[in-house]
């Protein structure tokens, strides 16, 4: 707990928070003006019976769209906590006089990880239930589950924190921030790539994008999340809103969170084995 804290007032030092915040008002501020836009113009049309409902349409995919961002600002968040956690600090001489009894290395990279999740875990949690009190205030219409999406979307931040610390014990400051966003980023070509086999339907594209979903869970649990927004949603409306903006809604199961876990913990002792080989 003593290294979580000192990664936090690193990070206050550095105005990190202050550069997420920035994002994180502005982001917040152009939502709320586009969703009650949006709304506006969708009260303005008449509800075929037949057709899918507009405003179940508009508020799943804003919220979907929110989801989406507030991810992608986790992220940020992410790997400016653990930019440089490990070969960073080592680099510059900070991490000798630390990993000297009575701190072992694994208590350190515990210790930065608890920061980082914990920070970033809460600022995803805050922004998703702000997101959706602006679109339940903005239509007349609410997800069919408000918790599970956000403690889904928590936990995938969680583990792009976990990618991020160890991709800061193998790499640079620099590659480990780009080698994050790339990874970021094929998860998101893995949620697209299985939203165009639901939609064609290709079967060989739904287990691309199922199988890279699985190896990398933090897309997995954004799909499940977005899931949730409609899963008791039926017919027409149904089908439309799970295809998801950035990636389709899809339904994982139990098996998961375990997976989940389970990632988290191999990521955390390559993590451990690469720090300990590691000449400081």
């Amino acid at each position: 707990m003593v290294v979580a804290g000192y990664a936090l007032r690193e990070s206050l030092r550095r105005r990190v928070f202050v550069v997420v915040l920035v994002l994180s008002v502005g982001f917040l501020v152009l939502y709320g003006i586009d969703t009650f836009a949006a709304f506006g113009e969708v009260d303005k049309f008449g509800h075929d019976p037949s057709d899918a409902d507009p405003t179940v349409v508009a508020g799943s995919t804003l919220l979907g769209l929110a989801m989406f961002a507030t991810l992608f600002l986790g992220t940020v968040l992410a790997v400016f906590l653990t930019l440089s956690a490990v070969r960073g600090d080592a680099e510059r001489g900070l991490l000798q006089p630390l990993v000297v009894r009575p701190l072992r290395r694994p208590a350190l990279l515990l210790g930065r990880f608890v920061g980082a999740a914990s920070v970033c875990a809460l600022y995803v949690g805050v922004l998703y239930a702000i997101a959706a009190v602006l679109t339940t205030a903005a239509g007349d219409w609410s997800p069919d589950h408000v918790v599970a999406p956000g403690l889904e979307l928590m936990a995938a931040v969680v583990i792009i924190a976990a990618v991020a610390l160890l991709g800061s014990v193998y790499l640079a400051t620099t590659a480990n921030g780009i080698a994050v966003f790339m990874v970021f980023g094929a998860g998101l070509v893995a949620g697209l790539l299985g939203q165009i086999g639901d939609a064609i339907p290709s079967h060989t594209l739904q287990n691309i994008g199922k199988v890279g979903a699985l190896a990398l869970p933090f897309e997995a649990l954004y799909q499940e999340a977005l899931h949730g927004l409609t899963s008791d949603t039926t017919g027409l409306a149904g089908f439309v809103v799970r295809l998801g903006p950035f990636g389709g809604a899809h339904r994982f199961g139990p098996g998961l969170a375990i997976w989940a876990v389970a990632y988290l913990a191999l990521v955390g002792g390559a993590a451990v084995w690469g720090f300990r080989r590691r000449d400081l």
